[in-house]
């Protein structure tokens, strides 16, 4: 089933990049891609990094795998539930992104403003996006559990939790002030109920100087 995942594997790259980034185009005139900037000396940077390190790692795996270079034979039962777990990782993923409408980005542009997305799946979760890729990433690792595909989750995993603590929400609280603090304190981070940040009070000051950004499909300027 390695070939199975590579296929799906690309294919969701393809998709969730490539077709998702175009259709923005059309619809907005921008491809919502921002980058991720900075330095070695910033959470951000790193974000972003290991978020194009878990991307090659996971493809490499799977290439390893279907190559014979790596030996990667679990349960068939194992691979089939991997199957199912990546195959509806990645569909709400695209999901996820399409519920972000024109406020889907890819980084983060300190001086970009756009919609607060809190509906849908929104109203649980504020990164039901990096959620689902976690998800499809660690179905790929049941189909093929190899070192490589195990440090892509790793990566992932990583990079997300540096993207949204270190980069996103203080975006999103110096841009969105109260009506994020209200948000955060309702919708769980990356599952419903966990990781919801109580509300401050007083005014918030300044911009958050980090603008590093993982290249990761959702946009920062919305909650993911």
């Amino acid at each position: 089933m390695s070939t199975v995942a590579l296929v799906l594997y690309i294919v969701a790259l393809v998709v969730i990049f490539g077709v998702r980034s175009e259709v923005q185009r059309r619809r907005t005139g921008s491809t919502g891609f921002r980058g991720f900037s900075g330095t070695p000396a910033d959470a951000g940077w790193w974000g972003g990094v290991l978020f194009v390190a878990s991307i090659v790692l996971g493809l490499a795996g799977l290439i390893l795998a279907v190559t014979g270079v790596v030996a990667a034979e679990p349960p068939i039962a194992v691979q089939v539930c991997g199957l199912l777990l990546a195959l509806a990782g990645f569909g709400a993923t695209l999901a996820g992104q399409i519920g972000m409408g024109a406020s889907w980005r890819v980084g983060v542009d300190p001086e970009e403003r756009t919609t607060l997305v809190t509906t849908g799946v929104f109203a649980l979760v504020r990164n039901p996006v990096f959620t689902a890729m976690v998800v499809a990433q660690a179905g790929i690792v049941l189909i093929v559990p190899t070192w490589v595909t195990g440090l892509a989750l790793v990566a992932l995993v990583v990079a997300v939790q540096l993207q949204v603590r270190a980069v996103e929400e203080p975006y999103l609280r110096a841009v969105h002030g109260g009506a994020y603090d209200a948000y955060a304190a309702q919708a769980g981070r990356f599952v419903p109920g966990v990781g919801r940040i109580p509300a401050v009070t007083g005014p918030v000051s300044g911009r958050p100087t980090g603008s590093g950004a993982a290249p990761g499909p959702p946009g920062p300027a919305t909650p993911r």
